[in-house]
């Protein structure tokens, strides 16, 4: 596969160098190069919000510090976790006072590293509460949701987290939120195509030209089945449904509705899977808010396609549709 990169090992450095230029808001924080945020700072008397993660997602998950959304975000390695002092940026930055959530997805290093800046920090008097995205229905069974991957169903939790502390809630109370957020939103996806990390010999998985794969992580874990490829109505169907099994919709029931492209599907393919879906959810008699269509969460050059659902009541409502900007979303 081609990029365009100068080298490998200036990859996620060069990326973020061109996104800070491109987006004044946005800068570097402390000392490990490796953290972004708001070049405002923390709003006075609100909570912070940390995030962190792989690079080889953008948006995700440093494209969404903004005002109403997050403080701050450490940056890793490309599909690789952000290392504790980055973390400790992250978490420094998002401080002003009041506390600070960290909120990211369930993988193990991004656990590791933010729990020991978390500890290390708390000696210093800084406040935090953690909460895990883990929507991924496919990572794991319905029993064992804690051991669930978080994808682009964090965007979610992101907005109405950063809604709740521009609110001025407590940290209890935006952390509180966030877990609802977390707890109210599934998400599956489906892959058609590989990616390649940059300096990588070859792609991250094998997948035949007519083949597809329900269920693979964004990082190419493994799926549900793999098998040869479906019409887009029939895929989304399967989505709806499994997605649906776990979270039971009811006529007059408000939800909104997140169509993910993984990196390389086109936009019109985007939108003619939420066409079906949209005509499948309106059988089922609910109420979409706020759809969104586009690229959220990638994994680099990976061509496919996830499907969020979040279902909502009187309190998240408000706060999804919250005004909210960052460079990629605006609400």
């Amino acid at each position: 596969m081609k990029k365009l990169m100068n080298t490998a090992g200036g990859y996620v450095d060069e990326v973020l160098a061109g996104l800070l230029a491109a987006n004044p808001g946005m800068v570097l924080a402390g000392e490990s190069g490796r953290n972004v945020a708001r070049r405002a700072g923390v709003k006075a008397g609100t909570v912070g919000i940390a995030s962190g993660g792989g690079s080889g997602h953008l948006p995700l998950f440093v494209g969404y510090v903004a005002e109403g959304l997050l403080s701050s975000c450490a940056v890793g390695n490309v599909f690789e976790g952000p290392n504790l002092a980055s973390c400790m940026d992250a978490i420094t930055a998002a401080d002003g006072g009041k506390g600070v959530l960290l909120l990211f997805g369930n993988y193990g290093g991004d656990k590791m590293n933010f729990a020991m800046a978390a500890e290390m920090l708390a000696e210093e008097g800084v406040e935090t509460r953690t909460v895990l995205g883990t929507d991924d229905i496919a990572s794991a069974e319905p029993g064992d949701k804690a051991k669930r991957r978080g994808v682009a169903g964090i965007v979610y939790a992101y907005k109405i987290a950063g809604a709740a502390a521009d609110a001025g809630m407590d940290l209890d109370e935006v952390a509180r939120i966030a877990q609802k957020a977390v707890d109210s939103t599934r998400t599956i996806g489906v892959a058609l195509t590989s990616c390649q990390l940059p300096g990588a010999d070859a792609p991250t998985f094998e997948i035949a030209d007519d083949e597809i794969e329900m269920g693979m992580g964004i990082h190419g874990e493994r799926g549900i089945w793999r098998g040869k490829m479906r019409t887009a109505s029939e895929l989304v169907a399967e989505m709806i449904e499994r997605i649906t099994a776990e979270l039971p919709l009811t006529a007059g029931q408000k939800i909104s509705v997140l169509v993910n492209g993984l990196g390389a599907t086109p936009l019109e393919e985007l939108f003619l899977v939420y066409g079906e879906t949209k005509k499948r959810l309106d059988a089922l008699g609910v109420e979409i808010v706020l759809p969104l269509v586009g690229n959220y969460v990638t994994s680099m050059e990976m061509a496919g396609v996830s499907l969020s659902i979040i279902t909502l009541d009187d309190e998240l409502e408000p706060l999804l549709k919250a005004p909210a900007q960052c460079p990629f979303w605006k609400v």
